[in-house]
């Protein structure tokens, strides 16, 4: 066994990652039972979060710095050259001389005995020029990218100095240029921070801020959406407040999808792909738990995550149901809201799960669109004439957000483009103020709003 658990646990999780044999966050979560300590959660959860966000950078040197391609190298001691280098770079508390020592160790205990001369030799070399690696630097005229060479230069700026892959960074510098592309890499390089959205059928958001001061945990109101928190200082989970139904961990541009919906007490509303159910509580809340709020998806552990998750809320309006809308819903047209948060990519929420970058695969925008387009007419036969059906995702990418909804107008003529500030006075500051466009859809954006990238529009079924 190496003599650091943290870095043995973290090792495990990023092999388990790499090889598809898990996503990041079960992985994780099943990690947290070999690691009593929690500073060693923290530091096995930065080590693997970290090597994962910057992968291309890592990959980069050590094929600089073995002479080898990555393709001629073990998995295995792939893995510990990635773990080792990205401490050496991004972790100026550990010691050098202890990152290598103890990537060698790990790679002895791989059952790649015959590696620790490789990984030894690498680090070092890593270790000597940490402060000037030999990376693609940033173009001298980022503003001017004009020519071939220009563009190679910015790409490679931007997926191996920024570790994105390439054919996202390419989108990404044909759409918002050299600035936009490059704010949203840093923005994705960038910690996320842990935003709470209180549950307001248990408390409100003022009430929670202060009973999270009394634990000692800081948190202060986000700029958009009116029941989070950003927590600044201290732990949620020591703080014994996790669990207990009084808020839910979701993100800021997530909060603000639930609020597209405009559910309003005594609604009839439909959740059509709710697990884990964070919006569900939210459109509940909205609600005041009356009403009826269907909720449901399609894999069994996923509908009885979203059981847990209402039953701890105190959510008493919602029925749980299995539910597929790949094909037509099995409901008539009853429903005042509908809210159909699709299936997707995932490139928006990039900066708080890095793994989806080297998952996805741009082919992969035609497959998740080919569903999109056939749960979107589903969920469309359960909206009542005048009611709205609300279409999200936290994709970045058009294929997945703009050319699903035009497909399903041009194909449903019965639904035209709701202008949300149609609701009722209760409409979110925060929301008005990122409606863009003709058709005022949620598009929120890194390098515009300091948000994860999602995307929402409400449908409108005529009467």
């Amino acid at each position: 066994m190496p003599s650091s658990p943290a870095r043995a646990v973290a090792y495990r999780v990023l092999r388990a990652v790499n090889a598809g044999r898990a996503d990041l966050p079960s992985a994780l979560e099943r990690s947290r039972a070999d690691l009593a300590d929690e500073r060693d959660r923290g530091l096995a959860a930065e080590i693997v979060i970290g090597t994962l966000r910057w992968r291309a950078a890592l990959d980069h040197l050590i094929e600089h710095y073995s002479g080898r391609a990555l393709a001629r190298l073990d998995p295995e001691i792939v893995d510990v050259l990635r773990m080792g280098a990205y401490q050496l770079l991004h972790l100026s508390r550990i010691p050098a001389a202890a990152a290598v020592d103890e990537a060698v160790t790990l790679a002895r205990h791989s059952r790649k005995r015959s590696a620790g001369g490789l990984v030894n030799a690498v680090l070092r070399a890593v270790a000597r020029e940490r402060d000037r690696p030999p990376l693609p630097p940033r173009p001298g005229r980022p503003g001017d990218q004009g020519g071939e060479a220009d563009a190679r230069a910015a790409l490679d700026y931007l997926s191996i100095t920024l570790s994105h892959p390439r054919w996202l960074a390419k989108r990404w510098l044909a759409r918002y240029g050299f600035a936009g592309a490059e704010a949203w890499a840093l923005f994705n390089n960038t910690p996320a921070p842990m935003t709470l959205r209180a549950n307001t059928l248990a408390t409100s958001v003022d009430a929670l801020a202060a009973e999270l001061a009394r634990l000692g945990v800081a948190a202060r109101r986000t700029d958009r959406a009116p029941d989070g928190l950003i927590v600044t200082s201290g732990n949620v989970f020591r703080a014994g407040l996790a669990g207990s139904g009084r808020f839910l961990i979701q993100d800021e541009g997530s909060q603000l999808v639930a609020l597209m919906v405009d559910a309003r007490p005594g609604a009839t509303v439909l959740d059509g792909c709710a697990s884990p159910g964070g919006k569900t509580v939210a459109l509940a809340g909205a609600m005041r738990n009356r009403g009826l709020l269907v909720a449901g998806d399609t894999r069994p552990r996923r509908v009885d995550l979203l059981r847990r998750t209402l039953a701890t809320s105190g959510v008493s309006c919602a029925r749980v149901v299995r539910l597929d809308l790949r094909e037509p819903a099995p409901f008539r047209a009853v429903f005042d809201r509908v809210l159909l948060d699709a299936p997707c990519s995932g490139l928006g929420t990039i900066r708080r799960d890095p793994e989806i970058r080297w998952r996805r695969r741009e082919e992969d925008l035609d497959t998740f669109a080919a569903t999109q387009h056939r749960m979107l007419a589903g969920a469309a036969g359960a909206v009542t004439p005048g009611g709205w059906l609300v279409y999200a995702t936290c994709s970045s990418e058009p294929e997945e957000n703009e050319d699903v909804v035009g497909a399903f107008l041009a194909g449903h003529p019965e639904f035209t483009t709701v202008n949300p500030r149609e609701a009722s006075g209760a409409l979110s500051p925060g929301l008005d103020a990122l409606l863009l466009g003709h058709d005022l859809c949620l598009r929120t954006e890194p390098g515009r709003h300091g948000l994860e990238a999602f995307f929402a529009i409400a449908l409108r079924r005529g009467r």
